[in-house]
């Protein structure tokens, strides 16, 4: 015969007494006195056990703490309560050094204004007479000063007139063809062409194309009777194959002013003008194009 072991009793349940049986106190009705509840035990012994009594004084006094300086408020909300206090104290300055009003400077200002100028009209001496003789006198000064400004005027306009004038340039000759251009090779010349060519009768009064000084006159080989004038900038024009020059070295010409007539001397093939243009006096460059340049256009 198998013997099964007795039940296994939780821990904390009184053992039954030997003299009572199963079910006695439900059978006479007897209640129960009230035990510790098994699983309370557990619980106060596991928590006696894991917080000794040092330890729980300890977790109270953390749980204090925390209540006693709750959490540092974030950079956000740092920012936004600066703002509102910035705008409170903005509006309590403007509150409080309010500036007056302008009508009220306006005010002050128009009756120290108004004051003085009601002094100034009692000073004066109001009349509806007017003194003839003062009046023509005022009237003559009137009208010289008008003169006077005018006449000044007038003689910077004369003034402005001549600068443009000599600054102006003018072609050489009138009534005339051109029949050779500047860097052109052909067996009359030595060389490459020099200059322009304009073909005129002979006799054809020749001008001076720009303001300048006369610097030589005289006959000079294969261009034969030439006239140079240098510009004030330092530019040589050569005026060649003239018959005769009306220029002396050392005058002073203007713009259209005669220098000479058309001729046949030199190397030439016919009546004609052979115009050169040196700037500083060096090399030749292109006659038409600096006319071109200076508003003027063969």
């Amino acid at each position: 015969m198998t013997t099964r072991p007795a039940p296994k009793r939780r821990a904390g349940k009184p053992a039954p007494s030997a003299g009572s049986a199963p079910g006695t106190a439900k059978s006479t009705g007897a209640r129960r006195a009230p035990s510790a509840s098994p699983r309370a035990g557990s619980r106060r012994a596991a928590t006696t056990s894991r917080h000794p009594a040092g330890g729980r004084t300890a977790a109270a006094a953390r749980r204090t703490k925390a209540r006693r300086f709750p959490a540092l408020p974030t950079p956000a909300f740092i920012g936004a309560l600066a703002l509102v206090v910035a705008g409170v104290g903005a509006i309590a300055v403007s509150t409080s050094q309010a500036p007056e009003p302008l009508t009220s400077q306006y005010e002050a200002l128009s009756s120290n204004v108004g004051s003085d100028r009601v002094e100034d009209l009692n000073s004066i001496d109001v009349s509806r007479d007017f003194d003839r003789d003062l009046l023509e006198k005022q009237a003559q000064q009137q009208a010289e000063q008008r003169d006077a400004a005018l006449a000044e005027l007038v003689k910077k306009t004369q003034q402005r007139a001549q600068e443009l004038e000599t600054e102006q340039w003018v072609l050489p000759v009138a009534g005339y063809r051109l029949t050779a251009g500047f860097g052109q090779t052909s067996s009359l010349w030595s060389t490459v062409h020099t200059g322009t060519d304009f073909a005129a009768p002979s006799g054809t009064t020749i001008v001076s194309v720009a303001r300048g000084t006369v610097t030589e006159v005289g006959y000079e080989g294969a261009y034969g009777n030439r006239t140079v004038i240098t510009l004030d900038d330092g530019t040589e024009i050569w005026y060649c194959h003239q018959t005769a020059a009306t220029v002396s070295a050392g005058d002073v010409v203007d713009p259209g002013q005669p220098i000479g007539s058309v001729g046949a001397t030199g190397n030439v093939t016919g009546p004609h003008l052979h115009l050169e243009v040196r700037p500083a006096g060096g090399d030749p460059v292109d006659p038409y194009a600096v006319l071109v340049d200076h508003g003027v256009t063969p």
